[in-house]
């Protein structure tokens, strides 16, 4: 922007609707005089503030045009009917309040010379990250040349934006979606689901690195687990995070529980009891929102630096104040969730007029707009990365080193979780330069990852003697799945590790599948992203946890995460511990997957090899017994109590003269039908799953989840009713032990050879004695069966 005789002067008058308070103005004139005093320019800064002013404007108006609107006219001249959408659609009161916070996010950038990250938790207020975007130039690959500050990029931009647009392979046509997405430049999380960036900033920056988290006050209703940020903070192995809450006051229908409680005042105070160090600015005013984030890290860093430190420290969050949809007609009612306006401006001259003159209002003249936009073109000048390659946004740490697996003995025994324990310690000291996080919602002891917490130790703020804790412990332990979760999903830098109850786990899916799209949208758009696979370890399964209720039997998590794609989200059912250990360190092989690995905690028999385990890993299946060229029928096990079961069911056949061999399916999306290229490329290829399964043989498939979500995966082998059968769970349990959980789901080797005798054509009186028989009739007694 051009010189001016009293910058300072003109940045107090404000611009449009944006008002600067008295407090802001204090706090202003104190950040100036302590970046003064650091040697900046007094004179530039106020200039910057008045830019930010109307950048801001300027922003909000192309929002408000991204909803309604088909075209920019940068002239400032009235839109007529024609102009507008003949269906309007967008978050445009969120998107609205976002524009100053993300514009105060770049002011503190350009304040002092870094880049910061930032996550949005709000994913539906794109709009905003988008429309400053366009202005400033920092777009995504994608849309370079499509949008940008002129009136035809900013036209295109509103065009595109809720266009469902499609193109003839069925993906979106336009660069632009409802919610932020690899294409929204710098966006790390798509935030659709509100809530998770809430849980999961605290554990994003390294050190050295500064972050900012919008966070919204609907969402706040939605997740608690946030409070405890303070308890997972430490400034030896994380960087600064600074929250702003973007406290608007309301939800789509009615006003946010925080207002109904007593608004800011009352969210200052119950932050506060969390040991979060509040401060409450205006939300309208990015120099405010600007200055609150400086000074929160400043604060941070006294702390840091005082060698006296205590935790937890006083971690700050910035209250940002302000109504839904500041700026345009229809702020701080219900109506500015979605479209502020009572009518249609399409279509209703009284409601164009109206947006018209509220357009008017946020006008900054191009020659104006092109200076303000000119004085936050400061990178070069700072030697800085722009906001779009901030730390986060392209995370590639070091490939791990993966110690070789200790391979256990063939015919030994013992607990798969114990032998990934120890290699999984192995792994924690092969690679001390990775920042490690394990997320573990209780028990990591009981699920036989013993050696793991003594060497990492839960992370506390007042460690109890005799108990492994430390205060820079690296697991995150707490009695909330989502929240722990959280913690390794969001350590993208570092090496990761969930392990949960798998009927527990489910409460993560929502979380999970976050992940899981953003990752898969990237690769869409040719975007590898190159964080370190995260697995999950679901144990104390739906099999083993037989003893307690129905409640702790659930197969849903592995069946769910199935649904995705599978190059992406990996489900495996390792069945000892050599395919445990082998599963988990190709899992760390791999980037940008999230993987699901369910493994018994109970003694098994170890059967695979070490030759056996590798070609079970790398085609998903393998066989364990017999040669399928040589069978009469194949038993098709997916989980170890289901091996055990096939085995049992083989040994019977074969006692009988029947020949049967047994496979193991480790990776059941290697076998799928590939649903598009990207997933072609991770399946198994024709050759192999015919080799494998040989299209005219009879079987059995034994799985550990429900048999019908399993038989759709596995389609390319599924013969037809007549020649394919599949057991699983039928959703029946109970207080029970492992044999009657198995029997109350017709899941035993009985049920196996029963099944087997329909499909191969055999006499099942043949197979099975009378009291058998009875057994899985219904009509004798389940003790029966555990004869064998």
């Amino acid at each position: 922007m051009k010189t001016l005789s009293n910058p300072r002067q003109h940045w107090l008058s404000g611009y449009g609707p944006i008002v600067h308070r008295d407090d802001t103005i204090k706090r202003v004139d104190a950040l100036v005089s302590r970046l003064v005093a650091g040697g900046a320019d007094e004179a530039g800064i106020y200039t910057l503030l008045a830019a930010a002013d109307r950048v801001t404007c300027a922003a909000m108006k192309v929002v408000a045009h991204m909803s309604y609107a088909l075209r920019v006219d940068m002239s400032g001249a009235p839109l007529s009917a024609a102009d507008f959408k003949p269906t309007p659609e967008g978050h445009t009161g969120g998107s609205l309040n976002m524009v100053q916070a993300y514009v105060a996010y770049l002011l503190a950038n350009a304040l002092t010379g870094t880049t910061r990250s930032w996550i949005m938790g709000q994913g539906h207020c794109v709009a905003a990250i988008e429309a400053v975007n366009a202005l400033t130039g920092d777009v995504s690959p994608a849309q370079k040349g499509r949008y940008n500050r002129t009136e035809k990029g900013l036209s295109q931009l509103c065009r595109d934006f809720y266009s469902y647009a499609i193109d003839a392979n069925g993906v979106p046509a336009v660069p632009l979606g409802s919610h932020a997405g690899p294409n929204t430049a710098g966006a790390v999380s798509e935030g659709g689901y509100l809530g998770f960036a809430g849980l999961q900033y605290i554990h994003m920056p390294l050190v050295g690195e500064s972050l900012v988290a919008f966070l919204s006050d609907g969402a706040f209703e939605e997740q608690r687990g946030p409070d405890w940020a303070p308890r997972w903070w430490r400034a030896y192995d994380s960087g600064l995070a600074v929250p702003v809450m973007i406290l608007n006051g309301r939800r789509i229908e009615q006003r946010t529980q925080i207002m109904q409680q007593g608004g800011a005042e009352w969210l200052a105070e119950d932050v506060r009891h969390n040991g979060f160090e509040p401060v409450t600015v205006d939300g309208r005013d990015p120099a405010a929102i600007a200055c609150a984030i400086i000074e929160s890290e400043e604060a941070l860093r006294r702390f840091a630096a005082d060698p006296d430190l205590h935790y937890p420290a006083p971690m700050p969050y910035v209250i940002a104040e302000t109504e839904k949809g500041f700026g345009f007609p229809g702020a701080d009612s219900n109506a500015a969730h979605n479209l502020p306006l009572d009518g249609n401006p399409h279509t209703d001259a009284a409601t164009r007029r109206l947006f018209n003159e509220s357009s008017a209002a946020l006008f900054v003249s191009p020659a104006e707009l092109d200076a303000a936009l000119d004085a936050f073109a400061t990178h070069t000048g700072q030697e800085r990365v722009l906001e779009s390659a901030h730390p986060m946004a392209h995370r590639h740490p070091a490939a791990p080193q993966l110690p070789e697996p200790r391979w256990e003995a063939s015919g030994s025994h013992g607990s798969a979780m114990t032998t990934l324990d120890r290699w999984f310690v192995e792994l924690a000291n092969s690679n001390p330069e990775l920042r490690i996080r394990v997320g573990n919602p209780d028990e990591l002891a009981s699920n036989k990852m013993g050696a793991t917490l003594e060497l990492l130790k839960h992370r506390v703020n007042e460690p109890e003697r005799g108990v492994p804790e430390h205060l820079y412990g690296a697991v995150i332990t707490a009695l909330n799945e989502e929240a722990v979760a959280a913690a390794a999903l969001g350590n993208k830098g570092g090496l990761n590790l969930i392990v949960s109850y798998e009927a527990f786990a489910v409460k993560m899916l929502g979380l999970m599948r976050q992940e899981i799209i953003f990752a898969r949208h990237q690769r869409q758009v040719g975007q590898r992203p190159g964080w370190i696979s995260v697995p999950l370890i679901v144990t104390s399964h739906t099999w083993e946890n037989a003893k307690n209720e129905q409640s702790h039997q659930d197969p849903t998590m592995g069946e769910a995460l199935l649904g995705e794609m599978s190059d992406t989200s990996r489900v495996l059912f390792p069945v000892d511990g050599n395919t445990a250990v082998a599963a988990l360190r190709d899992v760390y092989a791999h980037r940008g997957q999230v993987a699901c690995l369910i493994i018994s905690k109970r003694e098994v028999e170890n059967r695979f090899d070490a030759e056996m385990t590798q070609q079970l890993v790398r085609d998903g299946a393998a066989h364990l017994i017999g040669d399928p060229g040589d069978a009469d029928v194949q038993l098709i096990a997916l989980g170890a109590y289901q091996l055990e079961e096939a085995m049992k069911a083989q040994q019977q056949l074969a006692d009988r003269g029947k020949r049967a061999c047994v496979t193991v399916i480790l990776e059941p999306g290697r076998l799928r039908i590939p649903r598009d290229e990207i997933e072609a490329e991770f399946v198994d290829d024709d050759a192999t799953v015919d080799a494998l399964f040989p299209p005219d043989l009879p079987r059995v498939i034994i799985t550990h989840t429900r048999p019908e979500p399993m038989l759709g995966i596995l389609r390319r082998i599924d013969s037809g009713r007549a020649t394919t059968r599949a057991l699983g769970y039928i959703s029946r349990g109970g207080t029970l032990d492992v044999p009657g959980m198995l029997f109350a789901n017709r899941c035993t080797w009985a049920h196996a050879v029963d099944a087997a005798a329909s499909v191969a054509g055999w006499n099942r009186d043949a197979l099975l004695d009378q009291a058998q028989l009875a057994a899985i009739d219904g009509k004798g007694n389940p003790a029966d069966l555990r004869r064998q």
